[in-house]
């Protein structure tokens, strides 16, 4: 088993951890969600049946760490939320993407921007499919999708990705040039 793990760990950790950083956007979070990829990959590798392959399993499974975190930081914030005195303070998030992850492209970091605006499902879709670079039928096994959802998802997400973008090019003051996702 450990020379399995070895050689997982080898090929698919910086996939793992640029897949996880895209989704939540925080390194430390990021670094966290792989380590909990391993934990559950080592638990239950027993059961790989092999119907997919280790990469789409390996995905399928950081997925869904990546929305059992974000259910777990949903209650927490509620719960803060709930407890927050509103009237004495005010509360700014300025976060943004790291610089060592960040292009320095003007476009590349407005499509990130617009991604915080899609659905969960289209956010995953892109980063699968355009960073990642998976296949469609790859896509549609790490979401446990058909080829057809996958298709119908990702043109809804590059539809609004785009919309996204012109109006944030409206607001920018510097120059902008219409990207074209072709795949």
């Amino acid at each position: 088993m450990d020379s399995v793990f070895q050689r997982i760990y080898e090929n698919y950790h910086q996939d793992l951890f640029q897949f996880l950083f895209y989704m939540v956007k925080n390194k430390e979070t990021a670094e966290d969600l792989v380590q909990e990829v391993y934990i559950r990959v080592y638990k239950s590798y027993q059961r790989f049946e092999g119907k997919s392959s280790e990469k789409t399993w390996l995905y399928s499974i950081a997925r869904n760490a990546a929305i059992d975190h974000f259910r777990k930081q949903k209650s927490w914030k509620q719960r803060l939320l709930e407890n927050f005195d509103w009237d004495k303070q005010q509360v700014k998030d300025d976060s943004s993407i790291p610089e060592e992850i960040a292009l320095q492209k003007e476009q590349i970091q407005w499509l990130y921007k617009s991604l915080d605006q899609c659905t969960m499902d289209q956010k995953s879709v892109i980063i699968l499919r355009y960073i990642q670079s998976l296949s469609i039928s790859e896509t549609a096994e790490v979401l446990g999708w058909t080829e057809s959802k996958v298709k119908t998802t990702q043109h809804r997400a590059l539809k609004a990705v785009k919309k996204i973008m012109e109006e944030n090019a409206g607001k920018e003051e510097s120059s902008y040039e219409k990207i074209t996702m072709d795949r």
